[in-house]
């Protein structure tokens, strides 16, 4: 388990990841994180749940009017 430290980012409060622990998870000054609430507290991840919901709707579609969307893109 890592230790994070909160500190005062203007009048916003941020997070400090130790280096170690940013290597271990591959991220970069800049990279985004998504705070989800879960049953247990509350998750950090890379991915935006709603976008990859969207996404599998979107896929859904694009199979279902390939031919249509193929013809389109002509």
């Amino acid at each position: 388990m890592a230790e994070l430290k909160l500190i005062g980012v203007g009048n916003s409060v941020g997070v400090v990841f130790p280096k170690e622990l940013l290597v271990k998870l591959g991220l970069q000054k800049g990279d985004k994180l998504f705070a989800v609430e879960t049953e247990d507290g509350i998750r950090l991840t890379t991915s935006d749940a709603e976008f990859e919901a969207q996404m599998v709707v979107a896929r859904r579609l694009m199979k279902k009017w390939r031919n249509v969307l193929h013809e389109l893109a002509k």
